[in-house]
């Protein structure tokens, strides 16, 4: 009796040996040397000679079996030559199919190869280099219409808005008053009322809808703070992220709870008491789901929200820790309060580098009192521009450019918001008719809220006086230059003590359109006490989209009360300059 497993090997051996023979050897041989892998596609030519003979009989039909043996023998031999190449060899043929690459996108924009230089394609190297590595690339600063930029406000009846965080279209607001809630941003006007059909329409076009439309709302309940169990805030929401995907939300509050929410839904997915002290920041890490947390605990707590888990903690400040900023790097910087100090933390090194502030630009200016340049006393807000450098605000007005190979900043711009308007003397003093004497110097403007646009040149920062500033990086990355500012002081408006105008009426949901010469002019009511933002279009093409939150009092306390400032949020639009527009395209043409 004889079956398949019955029959010997050597038999099925000889069997197969003139089929396997001849391609045992060719792989063998290209295993060990490169040479002999060369000839290998010299047998390919026969299939073409047997379709070409063919091809008077099978017509047609042949050609694509031709095309199929002509791309199969080239991906062989392709690989066989590969086998043996080394790791520089690789590198350049790389380098080339890169190149060739870059030739055929120009190509498809309708340039010639002639046409292509090489400092274009010097460009786009150094621009993907720039960005693989994580620094800065892009000057977009100067090339927005910042003058031109159209606002809107909105709120729902909420106390003051203490942070913002942006995953566009969605913005998500927290306030003093316990309560998240969940706004859709309104599409560009160009983009809310497509034509879908090629005749002339006999209506005029409908006006563009401007303000944000609520989504979703939760408010906690303060009744709640001794049940375990409870899913929500029993105090102050200080502080607000989203993830890049929009799959988490996450709140930061007085009551020491870190909640973590669904992004579509807002159900609480989970919720963690690992802090002693209220969280006042919160910072995912860039393109995953990394979040680092900071506390008036004088902590910084690393979590993993794909497992919803706590990590580590990371010690060092001397004070509470305020605020906080990360980006692609598995790394943070924090600043902590009155310690004066802006920590960057290396989480796989576990080391951390400390920065001292304190310092106080010594040049005199004209018209300014030298008791008004204040020292300072505390480090508030930090925003990183890119993995190697960061910008700092604090008490006494002054935002810091920091480097992280020097432990001194490398430019100081005092009193970015400029002073406040000097007290009376009845307000300074007690007696019946004091002297001007009595009068204290007026005081700088703290800089609450700090934001930068990764990897790029531009910087936002807010205080009470009205104006949200936007500056830029010089050239040579060592100094701040002003741009211009995305609110304007108005005129004819009462002076209040503080130095900020007030106008009574409610404009909410009102739309200025333009700020420009001859419109009306516009400021932000309140204090700013965040900042958020994100890009429209391809690489920033349809302009920049800023929120910024606003409140009648500081998102840490209610030591500063804004006379006439609302509560509630604002929407920047802020589109690009032609010359802008003009050298985005050229450079999406490249």
């Amino acid at each position: 009796m004889s079956s398949f497993f019955t029959v010997p090997g050597a038999l099925k051996k000889r069997k197969r040996a003139p089929i396997t023979d001849r391609p045992k050897k060719r792989v063998a041989t290209s295993k060990f040397s490169k040479a002999p892998s060369r000839p290998a596609p010299t047998p390919a030519p026969a299939p073409k000679k047997r379709v070409e003979r063919d091809d008077s009989i099978s017509g047609s039909d042949s050609e694509s079996d031709a095309g199929i043996d002509e791309h199969e023998a080239h991906e062989s031999s392709s690989e066989s030559e590969n086998e043996g190449e080394t790791a520089a060899e690789k590198r350049l043929r790389l380098a080339e199919r890169y190149l060739e690459n870059v030739r055929q996108e120009v190509d498809e924009t309708g340039f010639d190869a002639e046409d292509i230089d090489r400092d274009i394609i010097a460009q786009r190297l150094q621009e993907d280099v720039a960005e693989t590595k994580g620094k800065v690339y892009r000057t977009i600063a100067s090339e927005l219409a910042v003058g031109q930029a159209s606002h809107t406000l909105f709120r729902c009846n909420t106390l003051s808005t203490t942070s913002i965080a942006i995953c566009a279209p969605y913005v998500y607001t927290v306030t003093k008053d316990r309560c998240l809630v969940k706004w859709k941003l309104q599409d560009l006007p160009a983009n809310q009322f497509p034509q879908t059909t090629k005749k002339k329409p006999k209506k005029p076009p409908a006006p563009p809808r401007r303000q944000p439309t609520k989504v979703a709302m939760l408010k906690g309940n303060p009744k709640k703070s001794k049940e375990k169990n409870y899913q929500g805030h029993t105090a102050d929401i200080l502080c607000v992220a989203a993830s890049q995907d929009g799959k988490f939300v996450v709140t930061g509050g007085a009551d020491k709870r870190l909640i973590v929410y669904d992004g579509k839904s807002l159900k609480p997915l989970r919720t963690f008491m690992h802090h002693r002290d209220a969280v006042t920041g919160l910072a995912f890490r860039r393109g995953t789901n990394q979040l680092y947390s900071a506390s008036k605990d004088r902590t910084v707590k690393v979590w993993s929200l794909d497992e919803l888990a706590y990590i580590e903690t990371l010690f060092g400040h001397q004070d509470q820790v305020v605020d906080i900023d990360a980006l692609a790097q598995e790394r943070c910087v924090s600043v902590g309060a009155r310690d004066r100090t802006a920590r960057l933390w290396k989480v796989v090194e576990e080391t951390q580098l400390v920065f001292r502030g304190g310092s106080i630009d010594k040049k005199q200016k004209p018209g300014i009192d030298p008791r008004s340049l204040a020292h300072e006393g505390s480090m508030d807000r930090v925003a990183m521009i890119d993995d190697e450098l960061f910008v700092t605000g604090s008490d006494n007005g002054s935002i810091a450019l920091w480097s992280i190979s020097k432990k001194k900043p490398l430019f100081i711009l005092a009193q970015a918001h400029g002073l406040e308007d000097p007290l009376l003397p009845t307000e300074a003093s007690a007696e019946k008719a004091p002297t001007p004497k009595v009068v204290p110097p007026p005081q700088p403007r703290w800089i609450t809220a700090l934001r930068t646009l990764p990897y790029s040149d531009l910087i936002l920062s807010g205080s009470w006086d009205g104006y949200v500033r936007v500056w830029r990086l010089s050239d040579d990355k060592k100094k701040i230059e002003p741009v211009g500012v995305l609110g304007n002081p108005s005129s004819g408006l009462e002076l209040v003590p503080n130095g900020v105008p007030v106008d009574e009426s409610d404009d909410e949901g009102v739309v200025n359109g333009v700020n420009g010469p001859g419109s009306s002019h516009w400021l932000v009511k309140g204090m700013v006490n965040d900042i958020a933002l994100f890009e429209r279009g391809e690489r920033g093409k349809d302009g920049l989209c800023v929120v910024v939150g606003v409140g009648k009092d500081h998102r840490l306390g209610k030591w500063k009360q804004i006379k006439g400032g609302k509560n509630g949020a604002v929407v920047f639009e802020v589109s690009r300059t032609q010359k802008g527009l003009e050298k985005e395209t050229a450079v999406m043409k490249e």
